[in-house]
């Protein structure tokens, strides 16, 4: 496996360049994140369907276990369980919208990854920089363990296990351990861990930060170590219920869904569920006891557990709802993690915005009314109090809202008028709206995608390495 550590010194070297202003030693941190033995013993999966464009390539690069879907170039590179998602990216002839201007796009879209180790981690949607309209690019860069990477470009970063960049254009800079940045576009910078950062120009400013006593019981990162904590062991308790999935066995559907939804092979399905009209469940989302109503959606590394969704509801990726009943409209960000317990539930009132990277792990029964904005650490209704806002009074605040360690600066209206927006259309993206012609989405689209699997070398100088590979439709 010489030429495969050789590769892994090559991007830790290019790593440590950008990110010298900081003295960041990225080599602290990958070294033993992902076991080389399993990088021999997983396959990587192809996903193609009629209506995403194909154009697979990968070169001198290690896919363990990784998903892909539409145009995905991988050079150099080590992917270890990672999903590549391009199935929204820019066609050729689109005119991309940004700050009144439509810019034409003159060539379809492509993912690349470039000098980058991506742990456990999603790639997904499409750049949302107007230089670069015809390329989602990472390069130079790593990620830990169930970080998120969404219509993000990144060039010479560190994100921490638990992150998320999301539509930011990033350089040379550090995100650390759970924290969510939109921010539009940042270099050279650190973010601390448990950061929560929302900015849109001069119109809002969203600022949360977790206590470190808090962070370290859900997710604990030190250099030469393994990330610990809850969240860790959440996921590591469960991973191995996914492997049957992965094998090359023949697949029987868990149970029956709508002709108009959706039920990815590679989501797992325990228990008893139902799958309403319109429903989206992508590739590594696991429902157990799930009740999911009609337009609903579950994303990439979701878990649903003794759960009810309502309707419309938008599960984002990496968020977690455990023993919880939430009512139609019901937004959840990124990687939060929401847990009742059965003495314990959870209830969310219709159209609320749980926002990104929030944990509300409950020691008492917990009502959340319908229309509120939710964020930080919740335990119980006290802490409710000081982490929750109604939608209709941060809509009235035009300069400066301060709760605890939230900070809010700028128009609420605007805020809120935004978070609708995107809400509505990832729904639409989704397929929630189709109505048997029209606004078909995701779960209308995905539900015959067929798969192809590619297998690294097992021995040789390559060894751990997959075959130099293009496809194109």
């Amino acid at each position: 496996m010489k030429q495969l550590g050789n590769l892994f010194d090559r991007i830790i070297g290019r790593i440590n360049v950008n990110l010298r202003d900081f003295g960041f030693d990225a080599a602290a941190f990958i070294r033993g994140i992902i076991p080389l033995k399993r990088l021999l013993q997983l396959n990587a999966f192809l996903g193609m369907t009629h209506q995403h464009p194909i154009h697979f390539r990968f070169r001198s690069s290690s896919l363990a276990g990784s998903y892909f879907l539409g145009k995905c170039l991988v050079d150099h590179a080590v992917l270890y369980k990672s999903d590549v998602r391009g199935d929204e990216l820019k066609g050729k002839g689109d005119q991309f919208k940004f700050q009144g201007l439509e810019i034409p796009v003159h060539d379809d879209e492509v993912i690349r990854i470039k000098d980058a180790i991506l742990v456990k981690t999603l790639v997904h949607c499409y750049s949302h920089d107007p230089e670069f309209l015809e390329e989602l690019c990472i390069q130079n860069t790593a990620s830990m363990p169930y970080a998120n990477i969404h219509g993000s470009s990144i060039e010479g970063c560190f994100l921490g296990p638990f992150s998320t960049v999301d539509l930011t254009t990033l350089h040379d800079s550090v995100i650390g351990a759970f924290s969510y940045v939109q921010v539009g576009e940042l270099s050279h910078y650190r973010v601390k861990p448990g950061t929560v950062w929302i900015k849109s120009g001069d119109d809002f400013e969203f600022h949360y930060a977790f206590s470190r006593k808090t962070l370290k019981k859900y997710i604990a990162e030190e250099s030469d170590i393994i990330p610990g904590g809850l969240f860790m062991d959440f996921m590591d308790t469960r991973k191995n219920d996914f492997q049957k999935l992965f094998d090359l066995l023949p697949y029987k559907a868990p149970l029956s869904v709508p002709r108009n939804a959706s039920l990815n092979r590679y989501a797992l399905v325990n228990g008893q569920n139902h799958i309403g009209e319109n429903v989206l469940v992508v590739q590594r989302a696991h429902l157990g006891n799930a009740w999911l109503g009609k337009g609903s959606n579950v994303q990439e590394n979701c878990y649903i557990i003794n759960s009810r969704l309502e309707g419309n509801n938008v599960t984002a990726h990496g968020a977690k709802i455990i023993h919880a009943k939430l009512g139609r409209n019901v937004f959840v960000g990124f990687n939060s993690f929401l847990r009742g317990k059965s003495e314990s539930s959870l209830e969310i009132g219709e159209a609320c915005i749980v926002m990104p990277h929030t944990i509300i792990d409950l020691d008492e029964p917990l009502i959340i009314p319908a229309q509120h904005l939710v964020w930080g650490h919740i335990k119980n209704a006290k802490d409710l109090q000081e982490n929750t806002v109604s939608i209709g009074e941060l809509s009235k605040v035009k300069e400066k809202l301060t709760l605890k360690a939230m900070t809010f600066q700028g128009s609420g209206s605007k805020f809120i008028q935004a978070f609708k927006h995107r809400i509505e259309h990832i729904l639409e993206t989704n397929g929630a709206f189709y109505d048997g012609r029209n606004n078909k989405g995701h779960a209308q689209k995905k539900q015959y995608i067929s798969y192809h699997i590619v297998q690294p070398y097992r021995k040789g100088p390559k060894k751990g390495f997959y075959p130099s590979i293009e496809i194109r439709s």
